[in-house]
């Protein structure tokens, strides 16, 4: 990896990374109520210029996974990892589940959102942790 490479920022997206680590997770929303995420400027369901971040829900629900047994040169020293869509409500997030082997996993789970980094690249990438506490659920 380049040296420039690794000054280069997507300011909605690692804001939006930024915001999770810190605690303070959001989704923007219309005035129809429509969720998506940065760094889009526009509701990608009806058009509105006009929205506003919201606060994410602290836990989702895992959907589906996928296990990464052989990946891109991306990502080679990560694998194997695991792959997962969890419903956070009015968003649905793609991340990886970080802290539990791939045979622990399962649709239903309860998960929270957190930034790791890859091993390989170094890079942020959007993890989820299983919740297995009141605390957090």
């Amino acid at each position: 990896m380049s040296e420039q490479r690794d000054h280069v920022r997507d300011d909605g997206f690692d804001d939006w990374l930024d915001a999770i680590e810190d605690g303070e997770p959001y989704y923007l929303t219309c005035s129809e109520e429509h969720g998506f995420l940065p760094p889009r400027h526009v509701c990608p369901a009806c058009g509105s210029a006009d929205v506003e971040p919201a606060p994410l829900p602290a836990t989702g629900i895992l959907e589906t996974f996928t296990v990464t047994s052989v990946s891109t040169p991306t990502f080679e020293d990560d694998a194997p990892y695991v792959v997962a869509i969890a419903d956070f409500g009015p968003v649905r997030l793609t991340g990886r589940v970080v802290e539990r082997d791939a045979d622990d996993v399962e649709i239903g789970m309860t998960v929270e959102p957190d930034v790791v980094s890859s091993e390989t690249s170094g890079e942020r990438v959007l993890a989820f942790r299983w919740c297995s506490t009141s605390w957090c659920c």
